[in-house]
């Protein structure tokens, strides 16, 4: 160790499961939209290498589906063996940065469309899904089961492929998410009803994960506290699903909430950022939904306030009701509120925005260069990750004025 580096918790080892890691920053699974033609990219390496070398402990590559009906975006990597040596390519410059590697398992269930996902949409329960929009159809019995095999055979291939870990997605609306949040399911079968059915899926997933995964690989879940709105689960029964999920035997949990259909900025807080989102879609595909946002934006994605660490209050109900590895994620972009969280108990810190501004941030943390991050959350990344590569505004030549004005904006607000 330099004479200049800082001593701190934050850059102390931490295990999950059988893996250590070399420090406490793990980069969160937050899309990147960088797996053009659902495959791994140079863009997606350049990324997560440059993120490793920056200083993280363990790097995310976010939401890959286990199958093609899992898909929502063209960007999004789906788990097959013909990706394998890409991904093995990733992974093996990750670790020879110093850091570790994990992927993000799940299936979007309801948030796609045909042309993507290849099928009529499905979820836990037939409707029609007004922020696709597309009408869905139920699962049935049997799609459970393969699916079920979906999810361990993508672990197989994580582990093929050199990553550390996987990180299973349960919540934020998604399909698992769907199968366990009463808004969306209305089943009336094994997998419906109380929310011992509701956890079914989940626990059948979860069974076929752990035992895929072995001895080898760590096993991450990523869960709501709450869904953000009246008639989706509430914290009892989340911290419910926590519980479960500690008892089934998973390596960690990253306490998240919100839903993507329905309290989407619940999840990411601060403002969608309307004019970036509407300005980068395609006019000839996405004329009808510009013109949605426009007149009904903040109607459909209402503002939800920023401050950092905006979750810990919840986070720490879960921290005292279970004994697993717990990873706080939210808005974390200062080395005094990390430490503050460690102190709560916590056992890793899950950040994306903070280094999708500078993926050297943990490395500058360290070397006491900065205290916190530039980040000014105009959220300007995430409205455009819909539809090009995850990228912070200051990282882009060239920005339209009626962008820059957004953003600083926003960024004036939440300051």
């Amino acid at each position: 160790m330099t004479e200049n580096q800082i001593v701190s918790p934050i850059f102390t080892p931490v295990r999950i499961g059988p893996v250590t890691l070399r420090n406490r920053v793990i980069r969160s699974a937050a899309f990147e939209n960088m797996a053009y033609g659902n495959s791994p990219s140079q863009d997606l390496y350049d990324y997560h290498v440059a993120v490793a070398r920056g200083g993280v402990g363990m790097t995310t590559l976010a939401y890959a589906s286990v199958n093609r009906s899992g898909l929502s975006f063209d960007g999004q990597l789906w788990m097959r063996e013909e990706i394998v040596p890409g991904l093995k390519r990733i992974t093996d410059a990750v670790h020879a940065a110093g850091a570790k590697c994990s992927i993000q398992l799940g299936h979007c269930g309801n948030m796609t469309h045909r042309a993507t996902c290849g099928c009529m949409p499905v979820g836990a329960s037939s409707g029609f899904n007004l922020y696709s929009p597309t009408f869905v159809r139920g699962m049935k019995v049997p799609e459970i089961d393969a699916l079920v095999e979906d999810f361990g055979k993508a672990v197989n291939l994580a582990r093929e492929a050199g990553f550390d870990c996987v990180e299973i997605h349960a919540g934020h609306g998604y399909l698992i998410s769907q199968f366990l949040s009463p808004y969306t399911n209305h089943r009336r079968d094994e997998y419906g009803g109380s929310l011992d059915n509701r956890m079914r899926l989940m626990r059948r997933v979860i069974g076929r994960v752990l035992e895929a995964a072995g001895d080898d690989l760590g096993v991450i879940v990523k869960m709501n506290m709450h869904d953000g709105f009246r008639r989706g689960m509430q914290e009892a029964e989340c911290l419910e699903v926590a519980r479960e999920l500690e008892r089934l035997g998973v390596h960690a949990l990253v306490l998240s909430a919100g839903f993507v259909s329905k309290a989407p900025m619940e999840v990411m807080r601060g403002a969608m950022p309307l004019k970036t989102m509407t300005h980068y879609m395609d006019l000839r595909k996405f004329w009808w939904l510009k013109a949605l946002v426009r007149v009904f934006g903040r109607i459909m994605v209402p503002t939800v306030p920023y401050k950092e660490g905006y979750f810990l209050e919840d986070a720490k109900k879960f921290r005292a009701a279970v004994g697993l590895p717990l990873i706080y994620v939210g808005g974390m972009v200062s080395r005094q509120k990390m430490e503050e969280v460690l102190a709560a108990g916590f056992d890793g810190l899950q950040v994306a925005r903070a280094l999708v501004r500078d993926t050297d941030f943990v490395n500058k943390l360290r070397s006491g260069e900065i205290e916190r991050s530039e980040c000014g959350h105009s959220n300007y990344c995430i409205g455009r990750m819909y539809t090009l590569e995850m990228k912070c505004n200051r990282c882009v030549a060239n920005l339209p004025d009626k962008l820059r004005r957004e953003v600083d904006q926003a960024e004036k607000r939440w300051k």
